[in-house]
């Protein structure tokens, strides 16, 4: 019975608590993206959507889609040296963050997802992994730019892509939840 008198106190504890805290936003990102010891791809670009939900404090989970081109590289094998196509990589998952403080703000996040790499003759669907921290300012109400710093890694069985990226964006929160 004590058991759950707890649950109940506990549950009621995390609805009151989703009462002032709950807010859904969209933002729009967009930065550079290094891939990590791969001879094959040169520095490209990314940008994206991410869509921040808040429901309780200190917790958040951001679904987001990415689109990104990585660069050509040359690569020589012998006295052979041949242009590989850099792969054209698209992203979709969401993170988990825990947010600590208020206009100005520094987070870890972890993320899960898919990422579907492309280029002429290959394409490619890998499950996704990212872990990173950010910063955000809100220099008013209900609008934040952030920066953040990351390393995704796309991992299919024994084979993976790591990518270091680096993006700067911008966030409104459409609303709050009372």
């Amino acid at each position: 019975m004590k058991r759950l008198w707890v649950f109940a106190l506990v549950a009621l504890a995390l609805v009151a608590s989703t009462a002032h805290a709950g807010s859904i936003g969209v933002g729009v990102f967009g930065g550079a993206s290094v891939p990590v010891l791969q001879e094959d791809q040169g520095q490209g670009t990314l940008m994206g959507v991410r869509v921040p939900v808040k429901l309780v404090p200190l917790f958040a989970i951001e679904p987001f889609y990415s689109k990104g081109s990585l660069g050509d590289k040359d690569v020589t094998v012998g006295p052979f040296t041949q242009t590989r196509e850099g792969f054209d990589v698209t992203t979709y998952g969401a993170n988990a963050m825990l947010t600590i403080g208020g206009p100005v703000s520094f987070y870890p996040y972890a993320g899960i997802g898919t990422a579907k790499f492309e280029r002429t003759g290959q394409e490619e669907s890998w499950t996704s992994y990212s872990l990173g921290l950010g910063l955000s300012l809100s220099p008013i109400p209900k609008v934040s730019f952030d920066l953040r710093g990351e390393l995704q890694a796309a991992v299919d069985g024994d084979v993976s892509r790591k990518m270091v990226n680096v993006t700067l964006g911008a966030s409104y929160s459409l609303f709050s939840m009372p």
